[in-house]
């Protein structure tokens, strides 16, 4: 998953790249930015023997160390699939060598659900002044739309990460976009903003069009909040069948199911297209979520029917007025995202967006109501999507741990990295919960790279195990133990730096993996059980911040 340090400061230092002044400044960096780099293959194989280590044993290694020299021998199938690799990163119509098997393997040709396994969430805090849940989703709908106009007309300043500027080409499929379902492999579709100014809103399962332009003049957030006001209304108690659960199902069943629901009638492509090419959609839920714990699972999840889940974008209000987001992941990471949904809490909070006038215009048009023609088939197989969410749902589990008893600037204090720090308390709660440490996952963005999106920061190391292992070891003195710890924290803040460089193991590996040709023996390396158990993510974590949200997450990734 990919999650890293969302809230990079936004400034303007001074840049080593050209700027194009033929685009708007949000991009202006683009065409300058570096390529991701293909790692040396001595370097990669040796960070790959040293994360392997800890995993594995004595026994193991050793033909993991075999396989590895197997790999690098001089003429061999290593420096083959390199220089295939390199030919192809060095192709000057190839911008990113990454990109478009990443994006297949890991997300279009993903076919499993992408609730819980691909979506994810941030819950935010509560806004004491807008308790009304049509007063705040108009709030957030009138903030998202500045970010939008910021996006659409280029001028949004670019994220920077220790002065560099960072890649903003997926903020593309952030408005107007929609991910589609099909065989063998989905695809994403974004539509012309000036053109498509509607959004859908999501209420008792059924699905309304509201234009947020009349006269060519933006609706204010009073006329927001009035038309929002009319759909509570004309949505009455009753919940309708839901469309939105289909986009629930494993992505096969979804694409038959999509089929079969355009056949049942010829005005359902059009309808459906009204959802996909909408600014984003607003679900109005009629749950009220209390503690952290409900909110983040109603944003997550909730009961899988008053969503659209292949929506990039998906803003949630509740009824009682909590509210938060829900994200699909495959063509954008939670970075982009992140920085979006902390706009739209701040300008709202310290009262920074223009909400137009309190006046309502008369005339305003009755949001519109999609009616599908929901044939047996169609039903039957709402029906059997709504049990398949039921039944996958009640296998997961979230909980939120907000710790209040000192934060980053105690931890800085004592002179370590607050993500490394953390890392290591989950490392330790793992090794006192089940005895032992396995792979683990943190997201490294590539974003400082043309179309960069992650890296794996690869946290179990010797250091953090060594650590681990004298940590409940009541012999092992106090000082040694935060020697170790040091040494440990130190490790991971190595790694994460090589990963943001794009120099970790893991992508690379991938790419020699992926140069293979179909006809090819798959090396040694590949079919290594290190390789597998290296790459079995039993955790998977992240961090990012904003002083916004009070609950963020995502589900496993195994």
């Amino acid at each position: 998953m990919a999650r890293r340090n969302a809230s990079a400061a936004i400034k303007k230092p001074t840049i080593p790249y050209l700027e194009d002044n033929s685009v708007g400044p949000m991009l202006r960096y683009q065409k300058s930015l570096p390529k991701l780099p293909v790692p040396a293959l001595k370097d990669t194989l040796e960070k790959y023997l040293k994360s392997v280590r800890p995993l594995v044993s004595s026994e193991e290694y050793a033909k993991t160390e075999a396989a590895v020299a197997e790999f690098q021998k001089p003429g061999g199938i290593g420096e083959e699939l390199q220089k295939r690799l390199l030919a192809k990163a060095n192709n000057p119509n190839v911008i990113n060598w990454l990109e478009d098997w990443w994006n297949e393997v890991a997300y279009f040709g993903y076919r499993d659900p992408i609730v819980v396994y691909v979506s994810y969430f941030f819950a935010y805090k509560d806004d004491k002044i807008r308790r009304n849940p049509a007063t705040r989703a108009a709030a957030i709908t009138t903030a998202a739309l500045e970010f939008r106009r910021q996006v659409i007309n280029q001028q949004l300043e670019p994220e920077y990460s220790k002065g560099l500027p960072l890649c903003m080409d997926s903020y593309k499929f952030m408005f107007n976009a929609c991910r589609y379902p099909s065989k063998p492999s989905d695809y994403e579709v974004t539509f012309d903003p000036a053109t498509n100014n509607h959004i859908t809103i999501i209420r008792k399962n059924k699905i309304f069009i509201l234009d947020l332009v009349k006269d060519g003049i933006q609706l204010s957030t009073a006329e927001i909040e009035s038309q929002l006001q009319k759909i509570y209304e004309l949505a009455g108690n009753t919940k309708d069948p839901p469309i939105g659960v289909l986009t629930t199902e494993n992505r096969d069943n979804w694409t038959e199911y999509r089929k079969m629901f355009l056949a049942a009638d010829p005005k359902h492509e059009q309808l459906l297209k009204k959802i996909e090419s909408s600014m984003f959609a607003l679900c109005l839920d009629d749950s009220s979520p209390i503690t952290v714990d409900e909110i983040s699972r109603a944003c997550l999840a909730g009961d899988g029917r008053n969503r659209y889940f292949d929506k990039s974008l998906q803003f949630i209000v509740f009824e009682n007025g909590k509210a938060g987001f829900n994200g699909e992941h495959s063509s954008m990471d939670g970075t982009p995202t992140s920085r979006l949904n902390d706009f739209v809490c701040n300008v709202i909070a310290n009262n920074k967006v223009d909400h137009g006038s309190p006046n309502v215009r008369s005339g305003l048009p009755v949001p519109q109501q999609l009616h599908f023609n929901l044939t047996s088939e169609v039903l039957s197989a709402i029906s059997k999507a709504e049990k398949n969410y039921d039944d996958h749902i009640a296998k997961h589990d979230l909980r939120v741990l907000a710790y209040e008893g000192y934060g980053k600037n105690v931890i800085k204090k004592l002179g370590a990295s607050p993500d490394a720090y953390v890392q290591m308390i989950i490392q330790l709660a793992y090794y006192k919960m089940y005895g032992t440490n396995k792979a683990t996952y943190e997201s490294a963005q590539t974003r400082k790279f043309q179309h960069g999106r992650t890296e794996v920061c690869r946290t179990v190391s010797v250091d953090s195990v060594n650590w681990v292992k004298a940590m409940e070891d009541q012999k092992v003195p106090i000082e040694v133990k935060a020697e170790l710890g040091y040494k440990a924290i130190n490790a991971h803040v190595k790694y994460m730096a090589e990963a943001v460089e794009g120099r970790g193991c893991d992508r690379h590996l991938f790419g020699l993996r992926m140069s293979l040709k179909s006809n090819e023996k798959k090396p040694t390396i590949f079919t290594d059980p290190a390789y597998a158990k290296s790459t079995h993510w039993n955790l998977s974590t992240s961090q990012l911040s904003s002083e916004y949200f009070q609950g963020y997450g995502w589900g496993e990734v195994y």
